[in-house]
């Protein structure tokens, strides 16, 4: 996931220069995820029969939108062009994932994992409106956990010294906090970044928690 560097203040939807009121803000930003999460959903179902290297050529081209994405950053159509690009391309990277669940579980178990996601991701973002606490302050912890869970990750590829549900709570928790943090920053005016660039990080944010969740509903169902 990239944590982008401070910048200018962003101007209207995606430009830099005119800041933005942090309602408006945050208007902008819910609604360029929203329609991000939109296209994944579409994209995943067109692409139901994707082979899985198919599905990982379309996440190594996502890494290097993501990378445009922050390049572009001046120019705001763009830039949100190559944010929903990058929606498509994560939709028929996870489709084989999904599908892996629905032929083995069936789709209930991806229905709740979306639900709870998204029912989650409100709950977490009016806790990060409302609350006095600035969780900005834990943008240093939370990208430090980042970086243990993707080396952790790397490892059990090679070596099975984690449990995949332990793995999945642990990808949940991370990505809570990071989410608390994300929403803080834009309350807090979006610490330079445009509209595009946050809804991308809420969007990874959103992602992330839906596939743990699906692996934690998934495991569980199997033990049942």
């Amino acid at each position: 996931m990239y944590r982008y560097q401070r910048r200018p203040p962003a101007g209207p939807f995606g430009g830099v220069g005119t800041s933005i009121p942090t309602t408006a803000l945050l208007g902008q930003v819910l609604g360029i995820t929203g329609a991000g999460f939109v296209i994944t959903a579409a994209a995943s179902y067109l692409c139901q029969s994707v082979p899985y290297g198919a599905a990982l050529i379309a996440m190594l081209v996502g890494f290097g939108l993501l990378i445009g994405i922050n390049a572009t950053r001046a120019n705001s159509a763009l830039s949100l062009v190559l944010f929903y690009l990058f929606a498509a391309c994560e939709g028929i990277g996870i489709a084989p994932v999904i599908m892996t669940y629905v032929r083995g579980i069936g789709p209930n178990v991806v229905v709740d994992a979306a639900a709870t996601t998204g029912l989650g991701m409100l709950i977490l973002g009016a806790v990060a409106w409302i609350s006095s606490f600035d969780f900005r302050r834990l943008s240093g912890i939370a990208f430090g956990l980042l970086l243990g869970l993707v080396v952790v990750g790397l490892i059990s590829l090679f070596v099975a010294f984690i449990h995949p549900e332990v793995y999945a709570w642990a990808t949940l928790a991370v990505f809570t906090l990071l989410t608390l943090v994300d929403f803080a920053r834009i309350k807090a005016g979006g610490d330079g970044l445009t509209p595009v660039q946050m809804a991308t990080q809420i969007y990874l944010d959103g992602i992330n928690i839906f596939l743990a969740l699906l692996r934690i509903f998934g495991l569980r169902s199997r033990d049942d």
